[in-house]
């Protein structure tokens, strides 16, 4: 699956709130394994297969970013 197709299928998440539920589920959806959450630690190694997922202070997921 492309960084693109990814973004669309995970576009339904936004809105939601944040939990290692989500978390897995944008494992599977995507088939990715390398799932960042907002207050996870990751390195700066740049990966391209990886998704960050991005959540304002309130833990509502507003977005996602890849590598």
């Amino acid at each position: 699956m492309t960084n693109e197709q990814a973004q669309a299928t995970l576009a339904k998440l936004i809105g939601c709130e944040y939990t290692e539920a989500v978390k897995a589920q944008i494992a599977e959806l995507t088939g990715r394994a390398r799932v960042v959450g907002p207050n996870d630690i990751s390195t700066m190694e740049l990966d391209e297969s990886r998704i960050h997922v991005i959540a304002g202070g309130n833990g509502v997921i507003t977005g996602f970013r890849f590598g």
